[in-house]
């Protein structure tokens, strides 16, 4: 049991290890003798644990994903209108990430490894259902379909991460990005464009497809798209 405690013990101080050095210099930056110095433990004592860095790089993913299970089934338990528990899924997944290494470094795995199980297909799946329930409510405008808006929230929660990555070692580092992405939705919800200003009047160029090419500038007034 003594031995079985202590394996655990080290296990886990392997994968915070690898989670802290793939969080900062990534997969290809990230070495076996930089995680085993890291956690303090041999580079013999680390390979009798994990065979090589995809194994540790897959725990640190797995690990991720444990810990936004617990606050995405913690947040989609509770009461409350269905496009509120989108907002709050989001905000919750966010501050989850400002706060463990392990899932920010998740993330960024997931992007520089990809896998068959991504970290965001623990969630986004749920928010598609949630914003078809909010639709199913009339909570909607019309046109605003659940894809989009789940496409919007993969958008802002990617920049959120972005964005607390650019502030590391900043002097506003300590400011809370979570309330920043929760004061991003509030804006995206009640809108930003004065009346006079609104889709009546604004417009943007069409995003030609990749088949196109580039847009003629030319038919941006008559092919543009109302801002919302």
């Amino acid at each position: 049991m003594v031995k079985q405690d202590r394996a655990l013990r080290t296990r886990a101080a392997l994968v915070l290890a690898a989670a802290t050095e793939f969080d900062l210099n990534g997969y290809d930056g990230t070495s076996l003798s930089a995680i085993s110095k890291a956690a303090g433990i041999s580079v013999g004592a680390l390979t009798f644990h994990f065979v090589s860095k995809v194994d540790l790089a897959e725990a640190v993913q797995e690990e991720g994903r444990r810990l936004s299970r617990i606050v995405l089934d913690e947040t989609t338990a509770g009461p409350g209108p269905a496009l509120e528990t989108v907002v709050n899924v989001t905000v919750g997944l966010i501050q989850l990430c400002e706060q463990e290494v392990v899932v920010r470094s998740a993330m960024r795995l997931a992007r520089e490894r990809p896998v068959e199980n991504p970290w965001s297909d623990i969630w986004v799946p749920i928010v598609h259902l949630l914003l078809e329930e909010a639709q199913h409510h009339g909570q909607l405008q019309d046109g605003a379909s659940p894809s989009d808006i789940t496409a919007l929230a993969e958008i802002l929660t990617a920049g959120a991460e972005a964005y607390l990555r650019s502030r590391f070692g900043s002097k506003s580092a300590a400011d809370s990005v979570a309330a920043k992405l929760r004061t991003s939705w509030q804006l995206v919800l009640s809108g930003i464009a004065a009346k006079e200003h609104g889709p009546a009047v604004l417009r943007i160029p069409a995003a030609p497809s990749s088949a196109d090419g580039p847009a003629d500038p030319s038919q941006e007034e008559e092919d543009g798209l109302a801002v919302c």
